[in-house]
């Protein structure tokens, strides 16, 4: 057994509030995220819209908030129009992103319906087109959208059958602009100046929205930071938030680094925040910009490249259809714990991606919907990491990483909600060994131990699949004590844990 890994909490010193939007995720026209996965008129549980319900349910389940659409990479060649209106009139056209065909079938209205259907917790956040479009077509998407009637495009959607607007807020300024790989991809000036005049002409429209202007697709990218500079010093006034991407994978089997990619996380988030104050700092403004993380999410990407450039204009092909280990869940758990530890600034994140594509739910075409490993940390930090995020600064005992050099074994958040009631978020990144944990309860009268549950399992490589749906599941650990203002608890090797106080 390692030897004793320990923190303090304190009601005094906190990061900040839980953003209900840092629990959102994403929708996009890849692969059978929508088709067969959301969407599937002919299964025996769809409703009269076409959605299917056993995903409606697991959705729900879930706890997601703010669901980011159409793309992606897909939104750079996005016609908004061809989403709208009568189905049987939409265009089908080629998606140059997944050199897929996209039969518009499911668009701009039947995505505002499956966000009313999964509740009121669910709130749109719409990327426009600044790779293949620009500042018209976008606010003419947000008059189309937004409005309430007596102008053309107002008028248009009430004749389409949404009487009442869509009253979408929050709006992605393109997607992964600083990617050659995007359609329409721009330098740092060219994305900035863009971004400006588009989040202008949407202000005039409605003061009130909320932007997110593209940062870098990684910490990796080639021009990251002088990418988030010159973009802010353009439109740093203008917009509220600034994107990051990151999607982490095992390389040439080092399972330890892969277990401390929050390593990566917690330090491209301080970047771009000091990125940003930098920005603030030389404009003399008091204004502060938050982060939105709207993609992240354990991808085996290696390969996706090839594989797509194989595709001859498919409907809806299996794409990005990995399958998450407890190894995975386990550092989508971390993942989730670096987001948290990080509330003041990040504001909104999105999990990449909600159905099938790099998923927590999978489905089969006519057949069930299931729970991949890697939908219990969402679930339960979606459920009980909400309110104010307490400031956790572990003494652990640490492990040798090739990428990160030497690493603690745990890492950990806690979260403390509106009735005074304690969750700790803990990862044990040790592979073989059980990690003893002690946390000093200071002022926060907490007198017992709810729960404490942990996904694990003796074999790190299991995975819930069609034929095993419920092999991995989180199961209550025992033994976990909270006396004379201590708690004490084992947590297993390899594992993601969820320690309620009361």
């Amino acid at each position: 057994m390692h030897d004793t890994a320990r923190f303090t909490l304190d009601p005094a010193f906190t990061v900040g509030e839980v953003n209900p939007r840092i629990f959102g995720s994403f929708v996009e026209h890849l692969g059978r995220c929508v088709y067969t996965g959301i969407f599937e008129p002919d299964h025996p549980t769809a409703d009269d819209s076409g959605l299917r319900q056993d995903v409606l349910d697991l959705v729900r389940e879930l706890g997601v908030t703010a669901i980011r659409y159409p793309g992606g990479n897909f939104v750079s060649g996005y016609r908004w129009e061809d989403s709208v209106g009568p189905v049987e009139d939409r265009p089908r056209r080629l998606d140059l992103a997944w050199r897929t065909t996209e039969s518009n079938r499911f668009g701009l209205s039947e995505y505002i319906g499956f966000l009313k259907k999964i509740g009121p917790q669910a709130e749109p956040m719409m990327a426009v087109n600044l790779g293949t479009r620009g500042v018209a077509e976008a606010i003419e998407l947000q008059e189309y959208a937004n409005h309430p009637s007596g102008t053309a495009l107002a008028d248009l959607r009430r004749a389409h059958g949404d009487k009442d607007p869509f009253g979408i807020r929050l709006w992605c300024l393109g997607n992964e602009m600083d990617g050659p790989w995007q359609t329409g991809h721009k330098t740092a000036e060219e994305y900035g100046r863009i971004a400006a005049e588009t989040a202008r002409a949407m202000r005039q429209i409605d003061p009130s929205v909320e932007l997110v202007a593209c940062g870098s697709s990684g910490q990796s990218m080639e021009t990251f930071a002088e990418w988030e500079a010159t973009v802010l010093k353009e439109t740093y006034d203008l917009v509220d938030y600034i994107s990051l991407h990151a999607y982490y994978e095992p390389h040439d089997g080092d399972l330890d680094s892969f277990l401390a990619s929050a390593v990566d996380m917690e330090s491209f988030i301080e970047n771009v925040v000091a990125t940003c104050d930098h920005v603030g700092a030389r404009l003399k403004s008091k204004k502060k910009i938050n982060l939105s993380f709207d993609e992240w999410n354990v991808w085996y990407m290696s390969g996706t490249e090839a594989k797509v450039g194989d595709l001859d204009w498919p409907e809806a092909p299996r794409l990005l259809e990995d399958n998450y280990s407890v190894t995975d869940a386990v550092v989508f758990g971390s993942l989730l714990i670096a987001l948290l530890r990080h509330a003041d600034r990040v504001t909104v994140a999105c999990l990449a991606q909600l159905v099938n594509v790099i998923a927590p739910i999978m489905t089969e075409p006519g057949g069930p919907a299931w729970r991949q490993t890697t939908f219990f940390p969402f679930a339960q930090a979606s459920r009980y990491g909400r309110g104010e995020v307490l400031d956790v600064r572990v003494d652990s005992p640490t492990y040798d990483t090739r990428k990160y050099g030497e690493t603690d074994l745990l890492h950990a958040t806690a979260v403390r909600a509106e009735d005074g009631s304690v969750t700790v978020f803990a990862v044990n990144r040790g592979r073989t060994e059980p990690l003893p944990l002690h946390v000093a309860l200071n002022g926060l009268d907490l007198t017992r131990v709810v729960e404490h549950s942990a996904l694990s399992d003796a074999d790190p490589d299991a995975r819930n699949t069609l034929d095993a749906p419920e092999r991995v599941t989180p199961h209550a650990v025992d033994g976990t004590t909270l006396q004379d203002g201590t708690l004490t608890a084992v947590l297993e090797p390899l594992s993601w844990n969820v320690i309620r106080m009361s």
